[in-house]
């Protein structure tokens, strides 16, 4: 099956639609597909990854997080690769482009999802940040439509909606999440959503303002709280708004942002000014913002968060987070700015593997550099989240863009390994698969989509976790172009 999307630009001086950055047009799938190596046979799921896929040419000042979502999955079974598919996510506005139904009732704010895919409750979910809810795919991943957890997660203009970075707790299988909205004035919400696919707690916790906030930690006591200086950025948000009543809309906005919610009329008069949607991302670095990491007791209300401050810098991945006796140790990877020079992508400096240890005794954190690198999309042993880690992983990051490299991280030994991939060759985020009744730490494969230059076309890699070394590859019809979060779903 084939769809060709609408007609779009062939040229550009936007590095974000060029090259592996540049969108695909056509929906394909492909089966019995062809495998470099040995496919390890205990493996019986799917891998799926999301990332931004513009229908539409979307302008010079397209920012790379925005754009319509397109999951790629690659179905694996008794050492066989059956199926490759890739689908965009039926938003009310794709449906529309592409001329066909729309899926389940969109709420009023329907941004593309375009940031994760995970599987959880039995229900395979795309997701993404800042006020609105995640979408249903089904197995084949077509569209079901908006999900709202049974009811219980509020979608209207500013309810806080839900993440794209939830973490899994190993012990409960229970999701948690911190979820933010420019919309929500000073406040973000802390939730944990049951294995029955119900939201069974949802707390406020107060911040500055309104900082963009991609992920969080989890530790067995803690939600780990990143409060840091990207925010909201009023004119950028408001620069399609209609002159006659743009400085109005911003006067009130002013006055109103960081501090108490937005009212409805206000929020209509934004996404009607952008069209839904404005094509450059509205948060920048904010120098006079604070820095700080909050701590908040799992099971306590938002006023119980403790902060502490460090150094400006921006996060937006962190590795893992584990509770030592009356420290809390946060591994990240750390960016020196974010959206400062730069307003189409992350391009401000290297962004290095950064422990932050909280001293609950002083009050004080204090930041070490774990690797020097430049890199991103950092995973663990996701058994292991919440508890004391000893390895974790990465890919190699430059320039806004990932490059060939995938590193390993020894933090116990204070080592790290680098695997070059291939000449010509650009990694995407890989996950760690345990292996079957494995108890080590690292015992797995890595997975992760890897595109080829010279082929045009991209593939399934498979690491072993430990080595580095190839274990299978999974030739593709197409390419995957550069984009964000994926997982492994059995």
């Amino acid at each position: 099956m084939t769809t060709t999307s609408s007609a779009r630009s062939t040229t550009t001086t936007n590095r974000y639609l060029r090259d592996n950055f540049a969108p695909v047009a056509e929906e394909l799938t492909a089966t019995d597909l062809p495998i470099t190596g040995t496919l390890p046979a205990h493996l019986d799921g799917r891998y799926l990854r999301i990332g931004p896929n513009p229908l539409d040419d979307p302008g010079d000042r397209h920012h790379w997080f925005l754009g319509e979502g397109m999951v790629h999955g690659v179905r694996l079974r008794d050492g066989r690769a059956q199926w490759y598919r890739n689908r965009w996510v039926r938003s009310r506005s794709v449906a529309e482009t592409l001329c066909e139904p729309v899926r389940g009732t969109p709420g009023a704010l329907d941004f593309p999802a375009n940031t994760n895919v995970l599987e959880h409750a039995g229900r395979t979910l795309a997701l993404v940040e800042a006020g609105t809810p995640p979408y249903e795919l089904t197995h084949d991943l077509d569209t079901v439509g908006p999900c709202d957890f049974g009811g219980t997660l509020p979608s209207a203009p500013g309810k806080p909606g839900y993440s794209a970075h939830p973490h899994r707790d190993p012990s409960t299988g229970e999701l948690h999440a911190v979820s933010y909205t420019w919309m929500r004035g000073n406040r973000v919400a802390y939730s944990v959503l049951g294995t029955d696919g119900r939201i069974r707690r949802s707390v406020d916790i107060e911040v500055h303002g309104s900082p963009m906030m991609h992920d969080f930690a989890l530790t067995e006591r803690y939600a780990v709280i990143l409060d840091l200086p990207v925010t909201f950025d009023i004119a950028m948000a408001t620069a399609d708004v209609p002159r006659p009543i743009r400085p109005v809309v911003r006067s009130v906005l002013n006055r109103i942002i960081g501090r108490n919610p937005v009212p409805e009329p206000l929020i209509a008069a934004v996404a009607r000014g952008s069209g839904g949607g404005s094509p450059a991302l509205p948060y920048r670095w904010n120098p006079d913002y604070p820095a700080r990491i909050g701590l908040l007791p799992r099971d306590a209300e938002g006023e119980a968060v403790r902060w502490f401050e460090i150094d400006p810098c921006y996060v937006f991945h962190t590795l893992n987070a584990y509770d030592d006796d009356d420290r809390v140790v946060v591994d990240v990877v750390r960016h020196p700015k974010m959206f400062e020079t730069v307003l189409n992508g992350p391009d401000e400096g290297p962004a290095t593997m950064t422990r932050f240890t909280l001293d609950l005794t002083t009050g004080r954190a204090h930041g070490s550099s774990l690797d020097q690198r430049s890199q991103e999309f950092p995973r663990h042993d996701e058994r292991l989240t919440g508890r004391p880690h000893r390895y974790g992983w990465a890919v190699g990051f430059d320039g806004g863009a990932t490059g060939d490299t995938v590193l390993r991280h020894d933090l116990v030994a204070g080592t790290t390994e680098s695997r070059s991939l291939g000449r010509g060759t650009e990694a995407s985020e890989f996950c760690f698969v345990p292996a079957p009744d494995g108890t080590t730490e690292g015992d797995g494969v890595l997975m992760g989509y890897v595109h080829d230059r010279a082929e045009g076309r991209s593939h399934l890699r498979l690491l072993d976790a430990a080595s580095l070394e190839d274990v299978a590859s999974v030739h593709l019809p197409g390419r995957v172009p550069a984009g964000f979060h994926g997982n492994w779903s059995e």
